[in-house]
């Protein structure tokens, strides 16, 4: 569609937080101007007055399980450990590939509500990821799951091949290597999956020192932390990150510096389980880069980056006894910028012509937002996903003024995940 968006105000994030007030055109998929307005022999399909509203780029969910919906609320109050192994892993060995397809469908529509427009999403039958993200015009990048129970390094690397520059996705759909964690995964797989990143150049993601238990254990098992371990492995010479990222030691971090690795932190799902708080205004000391997520929806239990946000900065300056770290654009630009680019998606990371148009538009008259003294600064402190106007991706406008435009019925996702929940339980 071609879609002219005017009389409101831009936040492109290409420089700094600058906001603008011109207009933007959607032709096609892509934004083909940001400028005053213009001739133009253009046929628009629509016309959209913002009245004063924002446009910003999508948030980037860097790290979910979207098919854990049906765990929301079914598996709270447990401790990691105990909530893995005897909450999550018994209910998730019930699922059938089917279930993914719907419970996924119904976390993408709570993406859409909270402004995200692309997730990276670790869970198993990729097909059914890839299909439920494709119908509705969501853009996901699936990251491997290889473990010790459900995967293999020969699944990933068909999955690999299967997923990234398919044009059957519309461009919509990528793939990253990665695998569960340390704890869950033994030396050979992992020491293959090495192998399998430098055939390909390709980076590695995993679960990262995500409780003190975790790190202490690995060390116990391998005389290293985690990522001293992985590292070993040659699982970080292509790059990649890690999740949570709550306990890097020095050694850790200079191993992310040099190797340029992206933290992904979780402050919901790490605070809900007690996991700990991720100290980011020492991985932005150290340069190292950070973006968001939300984790999965039954430790979090929401899909809500504008919560996320909020506590990525508030739970840094608690920990760190200092109000000034983390400011509110540094995490503005990790729930945007950081995370497409952690993703490989810098080709929608900003609103900037010749980019894909993945973008929100926020409402700034709503008594949240009022008065504007610090637009970038409102959405991160007192912003919420009540102030979500319109999510568009890939040029089409998915959700607005609160309907969905994803072709099923949300009544029909929701019926279909209940039916699932009520056969598990």
């Amino acid at each position: 569609m071609n879609i002219r968006f005017y009389n409101g105000k831009i936040l492109p994030t290409t420089n700094e937080m600058e906001i603008l007030e011109k207009e933007l055109w959607v032709v096609g998929n892509k934004i083909e101007h940001i400028g005053d307005k213009k001739e133009t022999e253009i046929k628009w399909d629509r016309e959209i007055n913002l009245k004063g509203n924002l446009l910003i780029p999508g948030f980037k969910n860097a790290h979910t399980h979207s098919g854990m919906t049906f765990l929301r609320s079914l598996a709270d109050d447990y401790p990691l450990k105990e909530w893995l192994n005897k909450k999550v892993f018994p209910k998730e060995t019930q699922l059938v590939p089917e279930d993914i397809y719907w419970l996924s469908k119904l976390a993408i529509l709570e993406y859409l509500t909270s402004g995200i427009t692309a997730n990276f999403d670790m869970y198993f039958h990729a097909e059914q990821i890839a299909q439920a993200s494709f119908e509705c015009g969501f853009r996901t990048v699936i990251a491997g799951d290889l473990n010790d129970f459900t995967n293999s390094v020969e699944k990933l690397e068909e999955n690999f091949i299967t997923f990234n520059n398919n044009s059957k996705y519309d461009g919509l759909i990528s793939y990253k290597l990665g695998f569960h964690a340390e704890y869950t995964t033994s030396k050979e797989p992992l020491k293959d999956l090495a192998k399998l990143s430098k055939k390909y150049n390709a980076p590695v993601w995993t679960h990262n020192s995500e409780t003190l238990e975790e790190v202490n254990s690995c060390i116990k098992r391998n005389g290293m932390t985690p990522t001293v371990y992985l590292d070993s492995l040659g699982i970080y010479d292509n790059g990649g990150g890690g999740y949570h990222c709550v306990y890097l030691s020095e050694e850790d971090m200079k191993i992310f510096k040099e190797k340029e690795l992206f933290v992904v932190t979780n402050p919901s799902s790490n605070i809900k389980l007690a996991s700990g708080i991720a100290r980011i205004d020492k991985f932005l000391n150290k340069n190292i880069p950070v973006a968001i997520g939300t984790d999965g929806p039954a430790s979090n239990n929401a899909l809500d980056m504008f919560r996320e946000m909020f506590l990525v900065s508030g739970l840094t300056k608690v920990a760190a006894k200092d109000a000034s770290v983390v400011n509110g654009d540094e995490v503005l630009k990790m729930a945007t910028v950081n995370g497409a680019k952690a993703m490989g998606l810098e080709n929608c990371d900003a609103l900037e012509v010749g980019k894909l148009a993945d973008m929100v538009v926020i409402d700034l008259k709503q008594p949240n937002m009022q008065p504007i003294n610090n637009i970038s600064k409102n959405i991160v402190y007192s912003g919420s996903k009540s102030n979500v106007k319109l999510t568009m991706i890939n040029g089409k406008i998915l959700y607005e003024d609160g309907e969905f435009h994803i072709g099923d019925s949300i009544e029909k996702t929701y019926k279909e995940a209940n039916k699932i929940v009520k056969r598990i339980k």
